[in-house]
């Protein structure tokens, strides 16, 4: 009992933060019915800022980090984004009124990874003094990349396993090489999109200075100073949006809401357990295996959707942005203080 009530404690604590703050203060302007608008070129704005800042950090600690000290979390990252997914492909994806390509495609946003809701986590460990590797943010891609890939591959082979009984005259046959709907390029096209998307590019530029040169004074001076800033911005507007893409789950069965309530808990305690062994393991940091819960539990909101739109046309937008956008990604983002709650009972900071 007393374990939840500390637990409760902390949560209640988090809440009052000011991360948490505008995201439900952006939700409550959009439920009023405010004229309040962020133009979108200043949204992109942000999100690009903060996703350099997040590189950097981490390509600046990567120099100094331990090769099996970053790898095992980093390989913990990619699980974690491929059982997500496949989670989703038996759950979802295989629910009544739910069509295999739609839930396949929600279920590769869940296993990616939002931007915002990584930096939100971050801010909340910065401002209680919750130490965390700088390499955390080098994690984003594995994850990310993963699950994207995981995602359209299972959709694009279920699709050749329903396309082939009809091509074959009622023989099912599937080529990985070039079957039906699916052939040896596809993983090639889905990794060159994917690392081509706004938000892996401008990761991993930022990784890459972080590593290869020395962008520490301008780091401290510039990016450092706005990142809390820029982030409460983005929390205002991620809130507006969420509230907006509720209205598109009207469009789509139940099952969906459900899955956006729930599957954003459910992956985020999948994260805390791998990161938890990777703490038994290398030393992980509580604050890290935090974050890798975070990112488990978030759903991508900026890498994600035109992925899926390029690679997985049939699927319905409405389907897969509206449950991550309108249901997982405030739900992730509210969940934080569940995951320092449970960092302090079970590592301790």
């Amino acid at each position: 009992m007393d374990i939840l009530v500390d637990i409760a404690t902390t949560i209640v604590a988090q809440m009052q933060k000011p991360t948490l703050a505008f995201l439900l203060g952006g939700m409550m302007l959009a439920a009023l019915g405010s004229k309040l608008e962020v133009p979108d070129p200043v949204y992109k704005f942000i999100v690009i800022l903060l996703l350099l800042k997040v590189g950097l950090g981490a390509g600046i600690s990567i120099r100094e980090a331990d090769f099996v000290a970053l790898m095992v979390p980093a390989l913990g990252a990619a699980l974690i984004g491929i059982l997500i997914v496949f989670l989703g492909g038996i759950t979802l994806a295989r629910r009544r009124g739910v069509a295999p390509m739609d839930g396949m495609a929600t279920a590769g946003l869940f296993g990616a990874v939002s931007a915002s809701t990584l930096a939100a986590g971050m801010a909340m460990l910065d401002s209680e003094g919750i130490f965390y590797e700088g390499f955390i943010g080098a994690l984003y891609p594995f994850m990310d990349v993963a699950a994207l890939v995981t995602a359209i591959i299972l959709a694009r082979m279920s699709a050749a396993r329903k396309a082939a009984p009809a091509a074959a005259g009622g023989t099912a046959t599937l080529t990985v090489g070039g079957g039906p709907g699916f052939n040896g390029d596809l993983i090639k096209g889905i990794l060159v999109d994917t690392l081509r998307s706004p938000a892996i590019s401008a990761l991993l530029l930022g990784i890459m200075i972080g590593l290869f040169a020395r962008p520490e004074s301008v780091y401290e001076s510039f990016y450092e100073p706005l990142f809390r800033g820029l982030l409460s911005i983005l929390m205002l507007i991620m809130g507006m949006e969420a509230w907006s893409r509720l209205s598109e789950l009207r469009k789509v069965a139940h099952a969906y809401v459900l899955y956006g309530i729930t599957a954003p808990i459910i992956h985020g305690l999948l994260g805390f357990a791998v990161g938890l062994a990777a703490h038994h393991l290398t030393g992980f940091s509580g604050g890290g295996v935090v974050l890798l819960a975070v990112m488990a539990a978030s759903s991508s909101d900026i890498s994600g959707p035109p992925t899926m739109r390029g690679a997985l046309p049939e699927a319905n937008p409405s389907a897969y942005v509206g449950t991550s956008t309108g249901l997982g990604t405030p739900v992730a983002i509210l969940s934080i203080p569940l995951f320092i709650a449970l960092a302090e009972q079970f590592i301790g900071f």
